[in-house]
């Protein structure tokens, strides 16, 4: 790092203390564990360590400022513990149900806009769910810490301001309240207590971690001002005439330009006229016509400036014909790129338009012959300072450019950029937080927003926009901005996001192996983690950690990448071991919040499967609103639309220590579903009213009791119906959802202030989904089939599993469901229907005839004890169609009933047949297995159970 850099003249001559130990000055605790940070990295086996990143020892320690940050694995992460964490003790008293309310938080935060990532929670919405579930000095923990937003919400939550922005109250004493219900904001309770939080962040991708440790770095305000302002001046004395363009100049000072540029080394246009300097300007590809084979420049020909749009179709200005872009091949160039001594193929672009300022106003302007003679001066030199100029690795997202002939980190700057940050890089800026936001806006990825085309015309100037989110793509119309510019803008968005700071580490490695956190020593976590094909994360920062030299080790990536051989099985593989990391360092009761973002059911399922087998328990989902839509409640994973949160919590001990004595027993499921009732919100409003709580219905408290006894290796004690009926005795029921006796009092307070119940909606998708649509519909209104069919052909539509086989609605109803067949006393079910629902029908008997023929063949849901012995016949019904799946011939099912996979691999588990699970999960094709999670948590259990006995 570089000296200047180095320096804080505020804290070069007092004293700190950091990790107990005593310095003079930060300086002298900064050499003191570089020193120790160069002998580790020395020693092979702590290079060994998982997600060690590629990196000399050199541009490590250059990174790094530890023991708060280290480019590499963090040797002091288990100190940190020791001086700010707190010992688990089963003793201390601790409830919490989780932060159940959607979080709507935008964008429009100086905190969040100043250094731009692929992915980014708002802070704010952050600081919500820490305050909920932790304490003035807990410790939090990301292990994706992307730009490091979750240590930035752990300090603000000691910023008064800013809890007060949120909407809550804050009293003299520092305690948080918040109103109890969003319509009176009258009655407030007491949530939280107002301070800093101490945060452990990590991340796999150096340059993730690199943003987030000078995200979080402790400094003053003016920090990065005194330092970077003298390069920027220097830079603008060196590379000001870079920038130049002629103002409304005419064929004669165009001339006269030109001359100047060719003759002097530095040419000054403001000696011949009118002078502005260039926002930015657009590069146009030049495209050859398929017709003439004459040269178009994009730029000139599909673009409508009038209008500020890109043409569907255009006319060639050679031969008149009708042209559209895919029509069209790209003009290229072969030529020996000086850095790399190769021959590379590349698109001709040229500057097309500029965006300039004269005087106090902005201008717009085809580019002329100046600007372009200028621009051909300055691409034939080469940066005096080094800059990153690294062959792209093949990647999912880098065969694209490479394609294109954009074979290398320096290809993707426009030589006048690269020349300036190669500048900045050389005075020390490569460490400067705000150098790394820069580096984006400075490549040729930029595009430019159509609709601004023309803009001079209102005085307004043209508008860019930034690059196309998870690419590595440079457009036909690419933006190549001011770079000096950029980088006191970057500084300014700095110093806007300013806030006061409080201790946080920072370390790079993988989440898989923690090993340096001490076992319950965490006392929250927040991750918002890679979602299998989302993104490309070390493909897209390798132009981040070019700069920096220290690269991601894509190893331990998890993500599904083609070109890293890694599909979904591999991504849930490596979040497994994440998870239980998680699970590992979490302190027992405690709370993990994931946010999850994919509209894949297959991932979703990953996830939930994930989280699950790491032993930690779902109990709720939630929207995270960034302002980007609405959320609809999920009760089907191919329904996932949007940013989801989901609350996870860690089975306290005693929960635990009762399973070891006591074994798989009913009375243990019943203890699991209580300690769970005990987890979950009472209540979520939306919109003036209630959400069904989904977690609360008895299916999906039946899932979770069959996930914990699987993840604890034992056999499921109950079966759904003897699960079912027994809920209803042993808790209380309100719209649906089970509750405990001392929750049912505040949730049926809150229904009291709401005009209509909550309700579950379902979405049809496969047979079990389809049953329990019948049984919704049946049990509010029994109906004979000719009335229920139409109803049920409007629900089974296109969403529909693709390998999924239709049930006809007569064996649904013949398997699940009773009929009364006209003897005997009316059923209560019917009886109760026909009677409210038929004004000449009330007040009559059970046996009254017209009772009893309005009543004939409706069919209706069986009372629990009947149901027992239903649902019995049926899963054997299920299990004799499984006998015929494990003996059909042929190594595929290309139809087949989730219903009876899901019975066969449930018995199978019971019996310890680990090996039909697998061989049956290799009939059917990947994404049925990936989409539905009961399957998937039994092959996956049974994959680890028959790895364990070999």
């Amino acid at each position: 790092m570089n000296d200047q850099l180095k320096m804080e003249t505020k804290e070069s001559c007092s004293s700190v203390e950091c990790l107990g130990l005593t310095f003079a000055s930060e300086h002298e605790r900064r050499q003191h564990f570089l020193a120790l940070l160069a002998e580790k990295l020395k020693d092979t086996e702590f290079r060994r360590q998982e997600g060690f990143p590629v990196g000399s020892d050199e541009a490590i320690l250059a990174m790094s400022d530890p023991p708060y940050y280290t480019a590499c694995p963090n040797p002091w992460l288990s100190d940190f513990v020791e001086c700010f964490g707190k010992a688990y003790d089963p003793d201390e008293e601790y409830a919490r149900e989780p932060f159940a309310a959607d979080v709507n938080e935008g964008r429009n935060d100086p905190i969040y806009n100043a250094h731009s990532y692929h992915t980014k929670v708002p802070p704010r919405a952050i600081v919500r769910y820490i305050l909920n579930f932790t304490k003035p000095g807990d410790l939090v923990f990301d292990g994706f810490c992307g730009t490091g937003m979750t240590a930035v919400a752990a300090q603000l939550c000691a910023d008064r301001s800013v809890i007060q922005a949120l909407g809550y109250r804050v009293d003299d004493d520092g305690a948080i309240f918040e109103a109890d219900g969003a319509a009176d904001r009258t009655k407030w309770r007491e949530i939280s207590k107002l301070g800093a939080r101490r945060a452990i962040i990590n991340d796999l991708s150096p340059a993730a971690s690199f943003i987030s440790y000078n995200y979080n770095r402790i400094c003053d305000a003016e920090y990065f001002s005194r330092l970077v302002e003298p390069v920027l001046e220097e830079a603008e004395s060196l590379f000001g005439w870079m920038f130049q363009t002629l103002h409304r100049a005419d064929e004669i000072a165009i001339s006269r330009a030109k001359q100047e540029i060719v003759e002097q080394q530095h040419p000054e246009l403001s000696s011949i006229g009118d002078c502005g300097r260039i926002n930015y300007i657009v590069w146009s590809d030049i495209f050859i016509c398929p017709e003439c084979a004459g040269d178009l420049v994009f730029w000139d020909e599909a673009v409508d400036k009038e209008n500020g749009k890109v043409l569907d179709s255009f006319k060639c200005p050679h031969c008149d014909s009708d042209l559209a872009k895919r029509d069209l091949e790209p003009k290229t160039s072969t030529h020996v790129d000086p850095v790399t001594t190769s021959e590379v193929k590349q698109r001709v672009q040229v500057p097309a338009y500029i965006s300039y300022t004269f005087g106090s106003r902005r201008y717009e302007k085809q580019a002329d012959e100046a600007d372009i003679a200028l621009a051909h001066k300055i691409s034939n030199l080469n940066p005096s300072d080094w800059f990153p100029a690294y062959a792209l690795k093949k990647g999912d997202k880098t065969g694209e450019p490479i394609r294109l002939g954009i074979t290398h980190t320096h290809h993707f700057y426009t030589h006048r950029c690269l020349i300036i940050l190669a500048f900045y890089r050389s005075k020390g800026l490569a460490q400067w937080a705000p150098f790394s936001a820069l580096t984006p806006r400075a490549t040729r990825m930029h595009r430019i927003a159509a609709s601004r085309i023309g803009g001079a015309k209102k005085g307004e100037g043209g508008a860019t926009v930034g690059v196309i989110n998870g690419t590595l793509y440079v457009p036909s119309l690419s933006v190549e901005m001011n770079v000096m510019d950029q980088a006191k803008d970057r500084l300014k968005a700095y110093d806007k996001a300013w806030f006061k700071k409080h201790p946080t580490i920072t370390t790079t490695q993988s989440s898989t192996n923690l090993n340096q956190i001490p076992e319950n020593s965490v006392d929250y976590v927040f991750i918002d983690p890679p979602f299998g094909s989302n993104l490309m994360y070390s493909e897209l920062n390798s132009l981040w950690e070019g700069w920096l030299k220290v690269f991601t080790m894509d190893t331990d990536e998890a993500i599904e990448n083609r070109s890293q051989g890694k599909v979904l099985d591999d991504y849930r593989r490596l979040m497994s071991q994440c998870f239980r990391e998680v699970f590992r360092i979490l302190k027992p009761g405690r709370w993990a919040t994931i946010e999850f973002s994919n509209t894949q059911a297959s991932v979703w399922n990953s996830i939930q499967t994930a989280i699950q087998e790491a032993g930690l328990v779902v109990a709720n989902v939630s929207a995270l609103n960034k302002q980007q839509g609405s959320f609809n409640a999920v009760t089907n994973p191919t329904s996932v639309k949007q940013d989801l949160i989901i609350s996870a919590y860690k089975p306290n001990g005693g929960l635990e220590e009762r399973f070891r004595s006591a074994g798989a027993t009913t009375e243990t499921a019943w203890d699991f579903i209580k300690t769970h009732l005990r987890q979950l919100p009472v209540s979520r409003e939306r919109a003036g009213g209630l959400d069904y709580l989904t977690e609360r219905d008895p299916r999906i408290l039946f899932d979770r009791m069959v996930a914990w006894f699987v993840q604890h290796n034992a056999p499921v004690p109950l079966s759904t119906q003897e699960f079912q009926a027994d809920l209803q005795q042993k808790f209380v029921f309100r719209d649906g959802m089970a509750f405990l006796p001392d929750q049912v009092t505040e949730y049926d307070r809150k229904r009291a202030q709401v005009a209509q119940a909550p309700q579950l909606e379902l979405f049809v998708s496969d047979e079990r989904s389809a049953i329990e649509w019948l049984m919704d519909f049946l049990r509010k209104r029994p109906s004979t089939y000719q009335d229920v069919h139409p109803e049920f052909t409007t629900q089974v539509g296109a969403g529909w599993r693709k390998h999924e086989e239709r049930p006809e609605l007569s064996a649904l109803l013949a398997d699940n469901f009773l009929r009364y067949d006209g003897n005997g006393d009316v059923p209560n079910q019917i009886h109760s229907y026909l009677s409210t629902n038929f004004k000449d029908l009330r007040g009559l008997e059970k046996d009254d005839a017209r009772l009893k023929a309005k009543a004939k063949d409706r069919w209706y849901v069986p009372d629990p004890s009947k149901a027992k012995d239903l649902e019995q016949k049926r899963e054997r019904s299920l299990l004799r169609e499984f006998e015929s799946y494990k003996s059909a011939p042929g190594r595929r099912l290309k139809e087949f009933r989730l219903e009876v996979l899901r019975a066969g691999f449930k018995t199978a588990w019971a019996g310890k047949d680990y090996k039909t699970i697998i061989g049956i999960a290799q009939k059917i094709p990947d994404e049925a297995l990936q989409e539905d999670e009961k399957l998937l948590l039994w092959y996956d259990q049974a994959l680890t159970r028959m790895e364990a006995d070999a």
